[in-house]
């Protein structure tokens, strides 16, 4: 018998136990954010976007670490340090830094130009005043959507650098350390993705309802619909990098190779 014939069981069970693992984070994420869209009249789906992914940040961070390191042959490495951008996807990672970017300047941006509601609820309604009236629009991302939205963000953002590090420096195969560390950078894009989508989309909405935003409204909506289109679609590519794991794509086609 092969050493390939004695490793390739514990392998696909490892591959099981971290696949599982982020179906399950997915899964209580779609459940929680049914519940959470549901509250406030509706307008809590600016609190079910970002809870839907940090369940999936979730997930893939503990599937990461109920599985331990594939162990072979002993092998020699090198003296230079391990670094995390070494193994993260470059070009898909700089793409989501420069969404999160847009991210916290639009939630930013609409923190300041957010007025509280009837209810005296701080950044929660878009006023603007023109003619002798006022309109306003809600939900808005102002404070009292964006603190939570910011949170999250943060709360991801630490714990996938964490994790990150952590795949960085622990023992394993090189293929290894990138398949996880994509995993863990689109388990961050969806994060970043599907609150930027919410931001953007809610934010658009609110200027489009509105007829007193003027020139100011319609450069902003000529930034937020591409940031929104954008979101719409990097949002499931990173959800289906979550779910169908590299290394157990890899595996299956290596199987249906041999036979």
């Amino acid at each position: 018998m092969t050493h390939l014939d004695l490793t390739t069981p514990a392998t696909a069970s490892r591959g099981a136990v971290d696949r599982y693992a982020r179906w399950t984070g997915v899964a209580a994420g779609a459940l929680a954010a049914a519940w959470l869209s549901a509250l406030d009249h509706g307008n809590g789906v600016l609190y079910a976007i970002p809870a839907f992914g940090l369940c999936a940040v979730v997930g893939v961070l503990v599937g990461d670490a109920l599985t331990a390191p594939a162990r072979g042959a002993v092998r020699t490495a090198g003296l230079a340090p391990r670094r995390v951008r070494d193994h993260v996807p470059p070009r898909t990672t700089w793409l989501l830094v420069v969404l999160a970017v847009a991210l916290v300047a639009l939630l930013v941006t609409a923190g300041a130009v957010a007025s509280p509601d009837d209810l005296g609820r701080a950044g929660r309604q878009l006023a603007l005043t023109c003619n002798g009236r006022t309109e306003a629009h809600s939900p808005f991302p102002g404070l009292y959507y964006g603190l939570p939205m910011l949170a999250s963000l943060a709360l991801a953002t630490g714990a996938c650098g964490w994790s990150l590090r952590r795949i960085a420096t622990r023992p394993g195969d090189e293929q290894s350390r990138r398949d996880r560390s994509l995993a863990i950078v689109a388990a961050w894009g969806i994060v970043v993705s599907t609150s930027l989508l919410g931001a953007a989309s809610t934010a658009s909405a609110a200027l489009t309802a509105t007829t007193c935003d003027g020139t100011a409204g319609t450069v902003a909506n000529a930034v937020l619909l591409p940031l929104a289109l954008i979101s719409l679609v990097t949002a499931p590519w990173m959800l289906f990098t979550v779910c169908s794991p590299r290394a157990g794509r890899l595996r299956q086609t290596d199987r249906g190779v041999r036979r």
